[in-house]
């Protein structure tokens, strides 16, 4: 399944560079789960000395998950970011593999 990636920038712009290196980090995430239809990114600038960045991730079946984190420089909000979406990815796809009956 082909992965699409958006970028979307607020009150600011980002080098084609940048979004490339993202990109590639981004698609790693298809490791934890291979039924990612799309990932939405969205930097804000607002606040230059802290970037904000968002990830709204969708996946097969209808599943979202999204994740939000700032820090001090943008590649590091976005790795930030990748670690809650693969730890959201992994408890998701435990709980689809999970087949043991519910203990009562």
């Amino acid at each position: 399944m082909d992965m699409q990636i958006t970028f979307s920038v607020r009150r600011g712009s980002v080098s084609n560079l940048t979004t490339e290196k993202m990109q590639a980090k981004i698609e790693k995430l298809q490791k934890f789960y291979e039924r990612i239809s799309s990932v939405e990114v969205t930097i804000d600038l607002e606040d230059r000395e802290n970037p904000a960045l968002t990830l709204l991730l969708k996946a097969e079946p209808k599943k979202e998950f999204v994740v939000q984190a700032q820090s001090g420089e943008l590649f590091a909000s976005l790795d930030e970011s990748l670690k809650k979406m693969e730890q959201q990815l992994k408890k998701y796809k435990e709980k689809l593999t999970d087949t043991r009956p519910e203990q009562k």
